[in-house]
Formats: structure tokens, C-alpha cells, sequence
């Protein structure tokens, strides 16, 4: 009998995870879409990447605490402390990420090596069908984005582990 109860727990576990991967994606979709919205718009890259985090956050929120890690029976949560979890936990994950996006920007200055990117993207004419549509990336546009997307490969399992075991968290 353990063993089943082991398995179902595993079962459990691993659809837990599954939907926490579908929040995921509506977290960056709302996320990276504030933050290439803003960048097209004049916006400062860090303050971009602050405005499409904070936005998400409540995404977060709402769709883990109503569909990954809801509320068992007889288990009460008092809904503003487990906001500012939220909040404390992707906190977190935006300070790094913003301390990321310097590193990467700043310090590595990884503009210098996205020049052969945009080669192919010009050649595979993208940039152009791009560029007619309002859409100008250059050198320092493209550097932006990859390192926003290298930043989410980084902070997306520190979010699920945070999340599980410390936000949302079963109290005793």
C-alpha cells in the first residue's frame, strides 16, 4: 500500500509541477511582453524588466494560489500574507534578474557579440519584416532581449522551488 501511495504522490507532484509550468508561461508572457512593449516604447531596460515583474507577480498570485497550490481542505490561508510571500519570492527573483541584466549589459557587455545574430536574422529577412513594421533592433536592442531570455532560464527554477516550499507551503 505505501508503494501506491508513494506513486500517486509522485503523480500528484509531477501534475503540480505541470500546471505551475502553465502559470509559468502566462508569467512571461505578461512579463516579457511588458518588458519588449516598454523597450519599443523609449523605456530604460531596468526599468522595463521592474514594471513587467511587478505586473506578473500578481499574475502569479492569482493563478498558483486558484490552480497550483491550492488550498487543501480544512487549510486556512490568510490570503495578504500569502501575496507578500508571493511578492517576497519574486522579489527576489527581480533583483537578481536586474542584477543579471547589468552583468550581461553592463559588464559583459554582451552587445559586442550579438552582431553575428542579427547577420541571420537579416539574412533569414526578419529584421527587415520587422523594421517595416515599426520594429527597429539593433546591437543594443538584441543584447537586451537575449540576456532577458537567459535571465529566465536562471530564475524560473529558483521561482517553483521558492514557491513550493516556503510561499505556499503547508503550515502545521
Amino acid at each position: 500500500m505505501s508503494g501506491g501511495k508513494s506513486s500517486q504522490a509522485k503523480i500528484r507532484a509531477f501534475w503540480q509541477f505541470m500546471k505551475f509550468c502553465l502559470v509559468g508561461v502566462s508569467n512571461v508572457v505578461v512579463c516579457e511582453g511588458i518588458y519588449v512593449v516598454l523597450l519599443f516604447c523609449g523605456v530604460h531596460y531596468l526599468a522595463a524588466n521592474i514594471l513587467g515583474n511587478l505586473i506578473s507577480i500578481l499574475n502569479a498570485y492569482f493563478w498558483s494560489n486558484r490552480f497550483v497550490f491550492r488550498a487543501e481542505e480544512g487549510e486556512r490561508r490568510v490570503w495578504w500574507k500569502v501575496l507578500a510571500k508571493t511578492y517576497a519570492s519574486y522579489g527576489f527573483s527581480m533583483a537578481l534578474s536586474a542584477g543579471l541584466l547589468v552583468l550581461w549589459l553592463e559588464i559583459v557587455r554582451l552587445s559586442r557579440y550579438v552582431g553575428p545574430m542579427l547577420e541571420l536574422l537579416a539574412a533569414a529577412g526578419i529584421l527587415p519584416w520587422l523594421t517595416d513594421r515599426g520594429l527597429v533592433i539593433d546591437v543594443s536592442r538584441m543584447a537586451e532581449l537575449l540576456a532577458e531570455a537567459v535571465n529566465l532560464v536562471i530564475t524560473i527554477p529558483i521561482n517553483f522551488c521558492v514557491n513550493k516550499f516556503w510561499t505556499y507551503r503547508k503550515q502545521k
